[in-house]
């Protein structure tokens, strides 16, 4: 029992060295310096992870048709045909539409100007209605005058008869119809040229019956005086 303290002791000398060199080992034998810090530092590896590189994204791949067409392809198709085919169609008869409707507003301008042009003057007292019913009237005399006689005669004295009205009773309108169908005989030059030559044979027969009858009046004119002289003369002898 005297010896336990001893023996404490002793087995207590091993462990106070064994910390003892534990102590000395982990003091750092380098030198801290808070302005300067050791290259040790530096050289420590971080205690977080690197962020991981940022990668491409891969390109989007195309889808690869395959040879033979799939029955909604060929669909698509067709109906892209019949599209186009419409609407071809449809511009052919949009235009078609605005052609016809472009020429029926230039006839039906034409056709108000042409009877505008007909009208005579403001300025002259030539009415239309009463001068056309005497226009009517005198081709309609015509015609009964000549209802027993050929054809000929029947189909152009109501119109000689009714045109020579016209310019008695409907001067000025009628110099503007003539004017109008010399206008439309001009396109035809056949026409324009026979026109021409028929109204020059009808102004040299004019002047013709003209001259004639002036000729035949001067010529009853000194008979009649004539025959009133020998009158006179018998009727002097008598007395």
């Amino acid at each position: 029992m005297a010896f336990r303290p001893i023996l404490r002791k002793r087995a207590a000398l091993p462990l106070a060295a064994s910390l003892f060199a534990g102590a000395t080992l982990l003091v750092p034998k380098t030198t801290l310096h808070a302005e300067a810090p050791s290259e040790s530092v530096h050289l420590r590896k971080p205690i977080y992870d690197a962020p991981p590189a940022k990668k491409n994204p891969p390109a989007p791949s195309t889808p690869t048709r395959s040879s033979n067409p799939t029955p909604t392809d060929r669909l698509a198709t067709q109906i892209g045909h019949a599209r186009v085919f419409l609407h071809a169609h449809t511009q052919a008869a949009e235009v078609r539409l605005n052609d016809f409707m472009t020429r029926a507003l230039h006839l039906e301008s034409s056709f108000t100007s042409t009877i505008a042009s007909l009208a005579p003057p403001p300025e002259v007292n030539e009415h239309l209605l009463p001068g056309g019913l005497y226009v009517l009237v005198a081709a309609m005399a015509g015609s009964i005058a000549t209802r027993n006689r050929n054809i000929l005669l029947r189909a152009s004295v109501p119109l000689v008869v009714g045109v020579g009205a016209g310019w008695v009773v409907l001067p000025y309108t009628m110099r503007n119809v003539g004017d109008l169908m010399w206008g439309w005989e001009e396109k035809v030059p056949v026409l324009a040229e026979n026109h021409l030559r028929v109204r020059g044979a009808a102004e040299e027969t004019w002047r013709q019956a003209k001259s004639t009858g002036e000729t035949v009046g001067r010529w009853a004119d000194e008979r009649v005086r004539e025959g009133r002289q020998v009158v006179e003369g018998w009727v002097r002898k008598g007395s």
